[in-house]
C-alpha cells in the first residue's frame, strides 16, 4: 500500500513539473520605474530611477531592424510607451501588454492605408516555444519563462518602457 501511495505522489510530482504553470511570485524590492530596451543588443534593462536593477536578455520579432509599422510586418517598435495591462493567462506563460500602437504609430500605418497592429508585449516563452530562442516572436519581446515570472512580479502598469534601435 505505501509503495501504491509513494508511485502515485512521484507521478502526481512529475505531471506538476511538465505542465509548469505560472508562479507568481511576491517582489518587495526598490520600484522599477523604467524598462530599457535595446534592440540591436538583445538587452532588456529593469531601472529604479538612476540605478540599473536588473538585466535580460531578449528575443524580437522575427524582423528585428527598424520601428514596427503596420500588422504583420514582424518588428518591435522603436520609442516611449507604457506598461498597460497584465495577462496572468498568457499564451506565453505571463505577459505585460505594451501601449504600441500610439497617435503617432496610428497615423503613420493610416498613411499607408495599413492597420497598426497591436498585442505587443513582454512575455515568456509559453508550453509549445520552449525550444526556442533569438528573434521568433511577431514583434513582442521574449524572456523566458522563468524570467517572465520575475519581471511580471516586479513590473507594475503605468511603468515606462523605452525602445532603442
Amino acid at each position: 500500500m505505501v509503495a501504491l501511495v509513494t508511485r502515485r505522489v512521484a507521478v502526481l510530482m512529475l505531471l506538476a513539473a511538465c505542465s509548469r504553470a505560472p508562479r507568481f511570485l511576491d517582489y518587495n524590492g526598490p520600484e522599477i520605474t523604467e524598462i530599457r530596451v535595446y534592440k540591436g543588443a538583445r538587452r532588456m534593462e529593469l531601472w529604479h530611477h538612476d540605478q540599473m536593477l536588473h538585466e535580460y536578455v531578449i528575443g524580437l520579432g522575427q524582423n528585428p531592424v527598424g520601428h514596427k509599422v503596420y500588422e504583420g510586418d514582424s518588428r518591435t517598435p522603436e520609442g516611449r510607451y507604457v506598461i498597460d495591462r497584465r495577462n496572468p493567462q498568457s499564451t506565453y506563460h505571463l505577459s505585460l501588454g505594451i501601449s504600441y500602437p500610439n497617435a503617432e504609430d496610428t497615423a503613420r500605418a493610416e498613411a499607408l492605408g495599413l492597420s497598426p497592429g497591436g498585442d505587443i508585449f513582454i512575455h515568456g516563452q509559453g508550453r509549445g516555444n520552449r525550444w526556442r530562442s533569438g528573434d521568433w516572436s511577431v514583434g513582442c519581446i521574449t524572456v523566458t519563462d522563468r524570467e517572465i515570472e520575475d519581471i511580471y512580479s516586479m513590473i507594475n502598469i503605468g511603468t515606462e518602457i523605452v525602445l532603442y534601435p
